[in-house]
């Protein structure tokens, strides 16, 4: 049980680390990264990893090697990016977010070495470089059999890129972050390739194909071993089920049927056989099927088509480019029947809103444009003038909050299902910002 002086602690920690350069401001470079794991005594090397890059999908898959891990008996560390409500969500061990007692030994285990390493680099240990090494060092204190690490952005200059994996991953990659990783998918998949180390283990999710030829050039010079979906591996079957779907996936080692995976999507389901594979790869055996079983059903991906609330439903996702708002658009549309969705969009400045936009057009009837509380949200007037470009004047509101624009959206879905013999919902999107603070949002409404 964490102590007041513990809470304490951790607001003051989160306080330091935030003073350091922001995750939005980056200076691609491995040196200061390197320097800082170096004077700690390289933890991330004291531990096998698995590496996961990609656009979308790292974090749900990063969730699931967890949960297969887990269950099979291994003691796991997972380091994921951004946060949704904690900043101690991105280090868990053994499938939870570390304690606050944790989280304070790993800080005081660096915090005189982040200030010796700034001393001697032209710029300072950034806020992302700063927990990556925290979560290097609570796995190594634990310890774990297994770090599960996400990249932060990109690959090849990412803080994470210090790790020697033997499974590098590789989700579904489109664009995005473009004004650092290129803008084209060769680009960008160049960078993202560069989490892959010689002779280790990769597993490609279906990629397009310009990313795909990216990456296999990079596996061939490497000599590592390739499993692709589609070839190696692949979901061999998928129908829907109440509370989410039941899935057959052909694995790289065998079949594994009747899967209950509490996640809506075919996207969810590719996640999955990535999961699937990167975890075989690592044991080299078919795993025990109902062990793969029990994991899967116990899966959460908080913020990703999670459904939190009922009367009227209430569905938050954190899509924040067109490639996951296309994958949001295509499960509403395929996997619920709602007569009407009431949408509520709060999306940073620097992403591709035209395009969230297109993609949102199509299931959206009315959409209600706000901002979150980020400073690189796009303010409501301009994210407005772009929606009413997309969906017309007649079906777009604006309101100056998140928490406006959501209790505004549940109040007219609310009147609208109790005159109508359909059910509507409304679906929260445009960024984890969004998608967390909106957890908060919908917990108060519902304790009020």
């Amino acid at each position: 049980m964490s102590t007041p002086e513990d809470l304490q602690a951790l607001d003051l920690i989160e306080a330091a680390l935030l003073k350091r350069w922001p995750e939005s401001r980056l200076e691609p470079s491995m040196d200061r990264i390197a320097a800082l794991c170096f004077v700690l005594g390289d933890p991330q090397l004291t531990y096998p990893t698995i590496h996961i890059t990609g656009t979308n999908g790292k974090t749900t898959t990063s969730r699931m090697i967890d949960a297969l891990m887990h269950t099979l008996g291994y003691r796991t560390g997972r380091f994921t990016s951004p946060h949704l409500e904690s900043f101690t969500e991105r280090i868990s061990i053994n499938g939870e977010p570390i304690t606050p007692e944790g989280m304070i030994a790993a800080y005081n285990d660096i915090a005189l070495y982040l200030d010796l390493v700034d001393s001697k680099q032209p710029h300072p240990i950034s806020f992302f470089e700063a927990i990556t090494a925290l979560a290097f060092v609570a796995f190594a204190e634990f310890p774990v059999d297994i770090g599960i690490i996400e990249v932060g952005m990109g690959g090849e200059w990412d803080a994470t890129n210090v790790v020697q994996s033997q499974v590098s991953v590789v989700t579904p990659i489109g664009l995005d972050h473009t004004e650092y990783l290129g803008e084209t998918l060769e680009e960008i998949a160049l960078t993202k390739s560069g989490i892959i180390k010689h002779e280790s283990h990769v597993v490609l999710a279906a990629q397009p194909m310009e990313a795909a030829t990216v990456l296999t050039a990079k596996i061939l010079a490497e000599s590592a071993i390739p499993h692709r979906e589609g070839v190696e591996f692949s979901v061999a079957k998928r129908d829907l089920a109440v509370g989410g779907q039941l899935v057959t996936i052909n694995g790289l080692h065998g079949e594994y049927t009747d899967i209950f995976l509490p996640l809506y999507g075919a996207h969810q389901a590719s996640n999955a056989a990535v999961a699937l594979a990167a975890v075989e790869a690592f044991a080299g055996v078919k795993l025990d099927d109902d062990l793969v079983r029990q994991a899967f059903a116990g899966v959460e991906s908080p913020g990703r088509i999670e459904i939190l609330h009922r009367d009227p439903t209430v569905i938050v996702d954190a899509a924040h480019n067109p490639h996951g708002a296309s994958a949001l658009a295509k499960t509403l549309e395929a996997e619920f029947d709602f007569e009407s969705i009431f949408g509520v969009l709060a999306i940073l400045g620097e992403k591709d809103v035209h395009g969230v936009l297109l993609e949102l057009e199509p299931i959206i009837d009315r959409l209600v444009v706000t901002q979150n509380s980020s400073p690189r949200a796009l303010p409501v007037e301009a994210l407005y003038q772009e929606a009413v470009k997309v969906f017309g004047s007649e079906r777009v509101f604006k309101e100056d909050n998140l928490n406006a624009a959501i209790t505004y959206a549940v109040e007219q879905c609310t009147l609208i299902n109790q005159v109508s013999e359909g059910v509507s919902a409304v679906v929260i999107t445009g960024s984890v910002v969004t998608a967390g603070e909106t957890r908060g949002i919908i917990r108060k409404i519902k304790n009020a």
